[in-house]
């Protein structure tokens, strides 16, 4: 039965791609309105990339909005994945909009990226299993998701939202030695 609806499932967004595909109007407004930076070693967020306007609840000098993703498939005894690390354009927002405060943005992104990698490293080690895969994937997920956000909050929290200086400096080169050791993981795309 899980095959069975996965099939189902896999033909149902088939067929909805295509009918987006053969509604040229649909595909023109959605490129139109792409939200999304993947990250790439190369490509650093300027203050352009920031589209939503800043919250006027919040004390926070800028926020950055990323997102690590998973998708998954099996079909004829194959497994395949592929995951994403982005950056949301119109869910984020710079006030002061300095040097500084960017380079912490960034390192929030490459935050999400050192968890990319974590990721597919646990998926290149996963034992598949068609019992349980589903369940196995989600938990690796999870598992990656809420380490994430942990680590996220403490580079809030040590750092003083960048107001610490010198615990600014240690985090972002804390940040490049953990992409760095995690580089072999980096083709996941």
């Amino acid at each position: 039965p899980i095959f069975r609806w996965d099939f189902m499932m896999l033909l149902i967004k088939k067929y909805f791609i295509l009918l987006l595909l053969a509604n040229p109007a649909f595909y023109s407004a959605k490129n139109k309105t792409d939200d999304f930076i993947d990250w790439r070693a190369g490509r650093k967020l300027e203050w352009n990339d920031y589209k939503s306007k800043p919250d006027p609840t919040s004390d926070a000098a800028a926020s950055t909005t990323t997102y690590l993703g998973i998708e998954y498939h099996f079909s004829n005894n194959q497994f395949t994945y592929s995951i994403t690390c982005r950056f949301s354009k119109n869910r984020s927002w710079g006030l002061y909009q300095t040097d500084y405060i960017l380079s912490h943005e960034q390192g929030h992104f490459d935050i999400t990226e050192i968890f990319a990698r974590t990721l597919n490293k646990m998926m290149t080690e996963y034992k598949f299993n068609t019992n349980t895969y589903q369940d196995d994937l989600r938990k690796i997920y999870d598992d990656i998701q809420d380490e994430k956000e942990k680590i996220q909050n403490q580079y809030d929290d040590e750092t003083g939202y960048s107001r610490k200086k010198e615990k600014q400096a240690e985090w972002l080169k804390k940040i490049e030695e953990m992409l760095t050791s995690l580089n072999h993981f980096s083709d996941y795309h």
